[in-house]
């Protein structure tokens, strides 16, 4: 294998990059880019530097060192726009092509949005350009924002606004936030973060409409509500970027589809990060895209799939001066016990059990105790911790 193109230089991209070279890959190495900037690190836009806590140098991914040592041709604010596997090239939409002999896919997910005509003071918070957008119209003064979706971005964001002062309301289609995530009993319990940090919930109604003419001014609820806004934040989810492999013959189902070891359908492709459905599942989560390129590039260089991956699912997410963390593989149906802390103290760490084996943790301003229940799931050890709480968590 000569050439190996990496499409997609966001996290997930550059992890790859990384180990195609760890791996004793030495030959052209190729990263095409959509977006203009060098990798940088999604988690604090909504976050730190949305609160002008952390500048843009501090997102970035890599270094001047790095970037030399990677010896790596880099093709920044380009987009792909076909990948032609009989003919071992990738199409990019400036009209170049790139000759290669594999390719990591690595195109990531894109916001989605609301249907409707675009109105100035709605925005999505999924890259850097849209945190620097959504920066400036925070920063001219008090605003009412209302934040469309409650999962970690929503949440994240009507938290960071609150703290600069403006006035929020968050609107969530489902009875509680998180609810698919944590089930019913701690996402009542996280919900309760957001009127601690003085923001407004709306639970269980979806968004009619967007009212306004060049600008927006309200948000129509399906119950006929109006909410004033002059700032609307859209967090309600994803979509896989695979649209530029129309017509590549590979297989796609919200996302790339592949087998356990990041490897598609097509020879020396692998796919990995948001992009990729591996195994039946498709995960956007930090640790997916750190965890997969180690085990997609060894499968490509070795021209077949000779390991397999499936970490232990794992978020954080900083809200309102609380950090909550969560490890494991939930289902419905699983009972939730509080071992340490106290949920009306703040501090806690809460086991999941199934069949009297612990499923999955979630802690919330617990991280040592926490991070050891994380280490016994990854190793398949985890057992009930009885300790302080016997029974059930009750809300």
């Amino acid at each position: 294998m000569r050439t190996v193109t990496v499409v997609g230089a966001s996290l997930a991209g550059l992890y790859a990059a990384r180990e195609l070279r760890a791996q004793g890959f030495d030959g052209r190495l190729v990263i095409v880019g959509e977006e203009p900037h060098r990798p940088y690190d999604r988690p604090p836009l909504s976050k730190d530097f949305l609160l002008g806590k952390a500048g843009e140098d501090q997102l970035a991914l890599s270094d001047v060192d790095e970037t030399l040592e990677l010896g790596a041709e880099w093709m920044f604010g380009i987009r792909a726009r076909g990948l032609d596997a009989r003919g071992r090239t990738v199409l990019l939409e400036d009209g170049r092509t790139v000759s290669t002999d594999g390719v990591v896919i690595a195109t990531g997910a894109s916001a989605r949005r609301l249907p409707g005509p675009a109105l100035t003071g709605v925005h999505t918070l999924r890259t850097l350009d849209d945190a620097r957008s959504l920066r400036a119209e925070l920063l001219r003064g008090p605003r009412r924002v209302v934040v469309i979706g409650g999962g970690f971005i929503g949440a994240e964001t009507a938290s960071s606004c609150a703290a600069l002062g403006h006035s929020v309301t968050v609107v969530e289609a489902a009875p509680l936030p998180l609810l698919p995530q944590l089930g019913p009993e701690m996402a009542a319990v996280c919900a309760g973060l957001h009127a601690r940090g003085g923001v407004e919930l709306a639970t269980g109604v979806g968004v009619a409409a967007l009212h306004g003419d060049s600008a927006v001014h309200g948000v129509e609820l399906a119950d006929g509500r109006v909410l004033p806004a002059d700032v609307v934040v859209v967090g309600i989810g994803a979509v896989p970027n695979t649209g530029w492999l129309a017509g590549s013959t590979l297989a796609l189902h919200d996302g790339v589809l592949c087998d356990d070891g990041c490897v598609t359908a097509l020879p020396q492709v692998v796919a990995v990060g948001d992009v990729a459905r591996v195994g039946g599942a498709r995960a956007e989560h930090w640790t997916s895209a750190t965890a997969q390129p180690r085990v997609a590039v060894r499968n490509l260089l070795a021209g077949r799939a000779v390991e397999t991956v499936r970490p232990l699912p794992y978020f954080w997410s900083d809200q309102y001066g609380s950090r909550i963390q969560f490890a494991g593989r939930r289902k419905d149906g699983d009972l939730v016990r509080v071992v340490e802390g106290a949920v009306e103290d703040g501090s806690f760490l809460a086991l999941y059990e199934r069949a009297g084996v612990t499923t999955a943790a979630l802690a919330v301003d617990r991280p040592r105790p926490f991070t050891r229940v994380r280490r016994e799931l990854a190793c398949g050890e985890a057992r009930p911790v009885v300790r302080n709480v016997a029974e059930p968590v009750a809300l």
